[in-house]
């Protein structure tokens, strides 16, 4: 069998490169091909319609550039188009392509993180209303009680390259303060949007040390890894060049520019219309 596809991994933005990020420094044989599409970004104040058309799209263009296996490295996108996907149109295409999202990997390392059973979200408003954490998280965990906390500031900040001022700082201690008083037994929280992880250092520095703070890259990573080991077949399918590629359907210099500072490295992308 030939190993040429690559993983994509799709996000309407750039916080998917924080997941893309981890997942290189996990299985850095494997070729990637990055799918941001930042011209309609953000995907969270969308309808669940459009968001699952958008997302479609894009799952298609990669299918049809070669890939087999899609992340949907965006929280909106698993949470409002990931499970549609999957029941109505991954049949067209065939058995041996998959699509993966990011919030079931996420959830899954909470039960062993929890000792009080509270847990906070943090995310986008489309990912609050979608509600989506709390079910999976009911689904695995029954007995976990769930907060969520809309942070409607932190995506601009993070793509505007503010995530270390300030005004960064002021508006990660309001949303950190509003959910920990809402529910003060709160010992773990998600960070449910690729973004936040830049983030990361002003919300610990506002998160007492007794709560766990759960950036989703590394247990992504981990879930796609042990995903493979289980489905030999896909596994063998994918190119062993330590390749990435990276598309977006904004400008290409922007997103370069932006996306050297997600992945610490120099990035050069294609432009490309979906």
């Amino acid at each position: 069998m030939q190993r040429n596809s690559p993983i994509g991994v799709f996000d309407s933005g750039y916080g998917g490169l924080t997941i893309l990020r981890q997942i290189r420094q996990l299985m850095p044989e494997y070729d990637y091909l990055y799918l941001g599409d930042n011209a309609r970004a953000p995907y969270g104040p969308h309808s669940f319609d459009v968001v699952y058309r958008f997302t479609l799209q894009a799952v298609e263009e990669l299918f049809s550039r070669g890939c087999k296996l899609v992340i949907l490295a965006c929280n909106t996108a698993s949470a409002k188009a990931l499970r549609t996907i999957q029941e109505n149109d991954l049949h067209r295409w065939g058995p041996e392509y998959r699509v993966l999202g990011v919030i079931r990997p996420t959830v899954e390392a909470v039960d062993s993180l929890t000792h009080t059973r509270h847990v906070g979200v943090l995310a986008t408003v489309g990912t609050i209303n979608s509600g989506s954490y709390g079910m999976e998280l009911r689904k695995l965990c029954p007995d976990i009680h769930v907060t969520g906390q809309a942070c409607p500031m932190w995506v601009p900040l993070v793509e505007y390259g503010e995530y270390d001022t300030p005004g960064a700082d002021y508006f990660v201690r309001k949303r950190i303060d509003s959910i920990l008083q809402t529910d003060p037994e709160i010992d773990t929280l998600i960070l449910a949007c690729t973004h936040y992880p830049l983030l990361l250092p002003l919300i610990q520095r506002h998160t007492p040390l007794r709560v766990h703070v759960i950036a989703q890259g590394e247990y992504v990573a981990r879930s796609l890894q042990e995903y493979l080991q289980r489905h030999p077949q896909m596994e063998q399918s994918l190119g062993r060049h330590g390749q990435c590629h990276y598309l977006t359907t904004e400008s290409s210099q922007k997103f370069s520019e932006q996306a050297t500072l997600f992945m610490s490295e120099s990035v050069e992308a294609e432009e490309i219309q979906i």
